[in-house]
């Protein structure tokens, strides 16, 4: 970290001619079970890890923002006036900025001049650990910090959410918002997303961490099947409502799904509210065996997730079943999933700390000869969420 900092200042200064003032952190989430969960009402087991978005910052005396991020170095700075916010998709990440501090705002909160901002993220961008909800954290906690605002935490994750909803357009739920700016060290956290009721349970793996594999196939999540998964379920649901009182599909139990399923005619929307029904459930049983310290049982859960995004949710995709195939044929290996949207990004699993390095090399071996390129790997540790940096 005290590397990136250095690296972060003096890329600043060159840019800016100036020196930053504050240093931020924003991390990066694994959501350890709960798949395309969040958006329909029911329990999601994200937490946040070490890495994710830095930044550095200082504030200017007119209505100009300058952002230059290190990832794109020949990308230039690029500048906004606050007086103005014009959204122009060229800007790429930098509309991310534009919208939390337009959103801002719009809540009543005063930004009365801008800001020169130089960041860089390592973690691998497309790769669906949730790097476009770090950079909206990351500019959140800015915000509130730079110009001393009285935002409760709660409310920064929304206004994130909302920039992903109304600014770029994706219809994402509140999860990864709320894992990056809610985050500790050494816990996940249990998130009821119909009420944004939480509890933190201990991420203890014990001999075992969480290794991520990045199939290294970008995949873009407005333009991925994304929103057309919610629109499935938005279907399903609409059809279970006729005889269900509920308000999400979350909200059935797996024997009361099974009661109904019936309804569902259409092959493909029960399978959508399949997975979601019985991924629900898997969260909770995922919860209590941790508790329980039962890393086998977790591993299983683990295996069952991916086979129902495969199967039921058709979410994964040739490269993210080559890496989890790979990771479960190897000893020391107790469950392994994608995690994050799909269709490329990345996959986890459960793997015993002394064998990592011979099954990384085993599962990268099988992969590229599947897939004809390698895949990247790297050790998750659970840390904080969003934060200014000392």
């Amino acid at each position: 970290m005290e590397n990136i900092l250095k690296k972060l200042t003096s890329t600043f200064q060159k840019q800016y001619e100036n020196t930053p003032i504050a240093k931020y952190f924003a991390p990066g989430r694994v959501n350890l079970i709960g798949e395309h969960i969040d958006y329909n009402g029911g329990y999601v087991f994200p937490c946040a890890i070490t890495q994710g978005t830095y930044g550095v910052a200082c504030k200017r005396d007119d209505q100009i923002v300058r952002c230059y991020s290190l990832n794109f170095p020949d990308f230039g700075p690029v500048e906004f006036n606050l007086e103005d916010i014009i959204y122009d998709d060229a800007d790429e990440w930098v509309e991310y900025v534009k919208g939390m501090v337009q959103l801002t705002m719009e809540e009543g909160h005063s930004i009365d001049n801008g800001f020169d901002l130089v960041i860089y993220g390592n973690i691998p961008n497309g790769a669906g650990l949730s790097s476009s909800a770090s950079l909206e954290m990351l500019v959140g906690v800015l915000l509130e910090d730079l110009y001393t605002l009285d935002i409760d935490r709660l409310d920064l994750i929304k206004i994130g959410k909302r920039v992903e909803n109304e600014i770029i357009g994706v219809s994402t739920g509140i999860m990864d918002q709320f894992a990056i700016g809610m985050g500790q060290k050494d816990m996940a956290i249990h998130l009821n997303t119909n009420n944004l009721d939480y509890e933190m349970v201990p991420a203890n793996f014990k001999e075992n961490i969480i290794l991520i594999m990045n199939t290294n196939k970008r995949r873009e999540l407005a333009g991925s099947k994304y929103n057309e998964r919610r629109q499935e379920c938005e279907l399903a649901l609409e059809i279970l409502q006729v005889e269900a009182d509920i308000q999400a599909l979350s909200d059935l139990t797996v024997n009361q799904f099974e009661d109904l399923k019936h309804l569902l005619t259409d092959e493909t929307l029960l399978q959508r509210a399949r997975h979601v029904v019985y991924e629900n459930a898997r969260v909770s049983e995922t919860v209590d065996v941790l508790k329980q310290g039962n890393l086998e049982r977790f591993g299983e859960l683990l295996a069952a997730s991916h086979m129902s995004l495969k199967e039921d949710y058709d979410i994964t995709g040739a490269e993210l079943d080559a890496l989890v195939n790979a990771a479960l044929s190897q000893e020391g290996v107790l469950g392994a999933r994608m995690t994050g949207a799909g269709m490329g990004g990345c996959a986890i699993a459960l793997v015993n700390k002394e064998k990592v390095d011979a099954i990384i090399e085993k599962v990268q071996e099988i992969y590229t000869e599947e897939i004809g390129y390698e895949a990247s790997f790297y050790i998750a540790e659970v840390g904080d969420g969003a934060k200014v940096l000392n």
